[in-house]
């Protein structure tokens, strides 16, 4: 089984939305498009390269099918570009009608489990970039292998989130991270199962304490 790896950018308060640009998403009213371009260093470029380098297949909403269909064909001689250009894209609408981009298969009907079906193929693995209702999906059925989240310095406040309401409570195990010379956070993370808790309260409570939650109690809560 293959891989299906989520790879997006994200801002420190999780929000993914229009991270190339103001026209990307104004949806709305996100009037911050663009949030990561002065961000950008060699690193980032460097790791961006490492990949782009391997074998993979693209699994994108289809705002982010737009987005990239209308971009990046009209870009020549660059690495990045012949690479999304030329590798095998699988994009998920109930709209589209059909999709042009090269190698482009548009994926409909049962959508989670024509994912699943792509999912047991024994070829590269499945990236998938932006496409944040997508992810939700992916979420909720537990269809992620890993995540590749750069975290950027910056606090929008608004906007569609990565980790958006209906998010299903999971432990994630750290297994990859770089910063870049500009605070950027390049993190990788694997699933690890349920999401474990606990209490730093005391075992035996103050008086104090036994009527702090007495107050929360009857309360409802701070």
């Amino acid at each position: 089984m293959r891989k299906l790896i989520v790879s997006t950018f994200v801002t420190l308060d999780g929000v993914m939305q229009a991270p190339g640009g103001p026209e990307e998403d104004p949806t709305g009213g996100f009037t911050y498009g663009g949030w990561t371009v002065n961000y950008w260093d060699d690193m980032m470029g460097q790791v961006m390269g490492e990949y782009m380098a391997k074998p993979f297949d693209l699994l994108l909403g289809r705002k982010t099918y737009e987005i990239f269909a209308a971009h990046w064909p009209y870009i020549k001689d660059d690495p990045v570009a012949d690479k999304l250009n030329s590798t095998r894209k699988y994009v998920v609408s109930g709209t589209l009608g059909e999709v042009k981009w090269n190698n482009s298969t548009l994926v409909k009907g049962n959508v989670v489990q024509a994912i699943r079906n792509l999912k047991v193929q024994n070829m590269p693995e499945i990236q998938v970039h932006g496409s944040g209702n997508l992810i939700q999906t992916l979420l909720k059925h537990d269809l992620i292998d890993e995540f590749r989240l750069w975290i950027f310095p910056v606090m929008i406040g608004n906007g569609k989130r990565l980790f958006g309401e209906g998010t299903q409570p999971a432990g994630l195990k750290l297994i990859n991270s770089k910063t870049s010379t500009t605070g950027v956070i390049m993190a990788t993370y694997e699933p690890a199962g349920e999401l474990k808790t606990g209490s730093f309260a005391l075992d035996n409570p103050t008086e104090a304490e036994t009527e702090r939650r007495k107050r929360l109690s009857d309360e409802g809560g701070e």
